[in-house]
């Protein structure tokens, strides 16, 4: 594919079929939580729009996966439990053969709702 993606589809042709099986499980999830959300591309990445704008999203680098919340303290607020994953200020970063637990996916997106809803 030539140039930006315009769909989580397109972006998902150029991933790696390791990485691509994660994010694919991962969307599955995330459709599963935010029914009524909004498919988009956000910032060169796969995200979701529900409510004020891009509520999460999530992409690939060279040796991991990311889940992003665009939002830190949904990250400070969970720590504990996502003590096993790299994480940044609004991001968590997974291994494709371990990714996060759809449970734990589906507590964090209720998370960003709840404060973006704020």
């Amino acid at each position: 594919m030539a140039g930006k993606p315009k769909t989580h589809d397109d972006y998902l042709s150029t991933v790696p079929a390791e990485q691509r099986a994660a994010l694919e499980a991962l969307r599955k999830t995330i459709r599963a939580a935010l029914p009524k959300a909004e498919e988009c591309i956000s910032y060169g990445i796969p995200a979701f729009r529900h409510g004020n704008g891009a509520l999460i999203g999530y992409g690939a680098a060279a040796k991991h996966c990311s889940f992003f919340l665009f939002d830190g303290s949904t990250v400070d607020a969970h720590k504990v439990e996502l003590k096993a994953y790299k994480t940044s200020k609004g991001a968590i970063q997974f291994s494709p053969d371990q990714p996060i637990p759809a449970t734990l996916v589906r507590k964090l997106i209720k998370a960003r709702v709840a404060a973006n809803e704020k």
